[in-house]
């Protein structure tokens, strides 16, 4: 038994010291660092919530050297920020949704103290999963390990030192989840692209009713200024049955819909207006950023 944990001790040391060359310490936050993990050459992905000012921004290399960083831009939906650097760096293999069960180490990097491990398991693995914030992640990965403030934008890999993605606290209330590697290569694309991800809206504010004969839709309580609901004619008071040919139950169904069809795109909307049943046309809009 002795033999046996000596030698996992020793491969998640040697896991640590090689994932650790492809993590930095990104200064971008009063009092305290988080971390970044090179995604691709000169391209570093970290945690949105932690990047407190846009100008400034410094990272700490994994030899220990300070170099200027550039944000590229970011995505509050899914924490997700982009900086770029002068540096190359180590980029780490990914590897696809683990199972729960599964042992994962969360890597990050501080200015003091160096690269900084943390053990424990993924809890719990599903499918496509919608943040608090809006955005969307490809599979929701829970974890079960100890984040310490500089544990932000850390990458998680398993055992092997594959990337499983980076850590952060911020998308769920109950633990800190790992953005997944399917997701961080997508928006990281988009980012580099246009600076952000663009997302649809259509400026309502929704409540779900219960209909005649078992149905449900959704009762337009407000209307957002110059919004695209308000411009195509919406009222308040309306109530949604569908969109895009879709019948819709919930705020959920309406989101889902506006993601299929993109910014832009017009999308026909079934609604009833004084019990009598109407469609109209809207063209969804781009959501506009938050400061």
């Amino acid at each position: 038994m002795t033999s046996e944990l000596s030698k996992l001790s020793k491969q998640l040391a040697t896991v640590v010291e090689q994932a650790g060359r492809a993590v930095v310490a990104v200064h971008a936050r009063p009092r305290f660092s988080s971390s970044g993990v090179f995604w691709k050459p000169g391209v570093i992905v970290t945690a949105e919530h932690a990047i407190r000012r846009e100008e400034e921004i410094s990272v700490t290399l994994p030899d220990g050297k300070n170099t200027a960083a550039t944000l590229v831009g970011s995505d509050q939906g899914t924490d997700i920020a982009v900086l770029k650097v002068e540096s190359e760096g180590v980029v780490l293999p990914p590897v696809a949704a683990p199972a729960p069960g599964n042992l994962a180490l969360s890597i990050g990097r501080s200015a003091d103290s160096g690269v900084n491990a943390t053990l424990g398991a993924i809890s719990a693995v599903s499918g496509e999963w919608r943040t608090w914030r809006g955005g969307k992640l490809d599979h929701y990965i829970r974890l079960d390990l100890t984040m310490y403030p500089q544990s932000t934008g850390a990458v998680v890999v398993d055992v092997e030192g594959n990337a499983i993605g980076i850590a952060t606290p911020a998308l769920s209330r109950i633990a800190g989840v790992a953005i997944p590697t399917a997701t961080l290569n997508r928006v990281v694309e988009q980012i580099l692209a246009s600076g952000q991800v663009a997302r649809g809206y259509l400026g309502v504010g929704l409540q779900p009713v219960e209909l005649p004969d078992h149905h449900k839709g959704l009762i337009v309580l407000s209307l957002g200024e110059n919004g695209p609901a308000a411009k195509a004619g919406v009222l308040i008071g309306d109530i949604l049955t569908s969109l895009g040919g879709a019948a819709i139950a919930d705020t959920e169904d309406v989101q889902n819909a506006v993601e299929s069809h993109g910014v832009g795109q017009k999308l026909a909307a079934g609604l009833l207006r004084g019990g009598v049943a109407q469609t109209i046309e809207v063209t969804i809009g781009e959501r506009p950023r938050r400061d």
